[in-house]
């Protein structure tokens, strides 16, 4: 697992709280599913984006080495993203090359 982006939130209380990023190189849920023997007749692993990972949005476990997603599998980091930042007002720390 890498934490490819990173930032906080501030919840309705006001409490600044972690957000992050993680790329990982399998479906969490897919395998999830698998393991507890919950996999759908048919069902199949979401696709692996461009990079050959998925990503996924963190915000329970964010920061942590715990691979716990929050949020489905997204094929960019963009959309990942994207999805946090409808979800609630982020600021992000800079991004560190590649």
């Amino acid at each position: 697992m890498r934490i490819l982006r990173s930032g906080t939130w501030i919840s309705e209380a006001g409490d600044i709280k972690p957000v992050d990023v993680v790329g990982l190189p399998y479906d969490y849920w897919y395998e999830l599913a698998d393991v507890n023997g919950e996999l759908e007749r048919g069902q199949t692993p979401t696709p692996f984006g461009p990079d050959r990972l998925l990503y996924y949005v963190r915000f329970a476990g964010a920061g942590t080495k715990k691979p716990r997603p929050d949020s489905v599998a997204f094929p960019t980091i963009d959309a990942a993203v994207a999805e946090a930042e409808a979800t609630v007002k982020i600021t992000w720390k800079p991004s560190r090359s590649k």
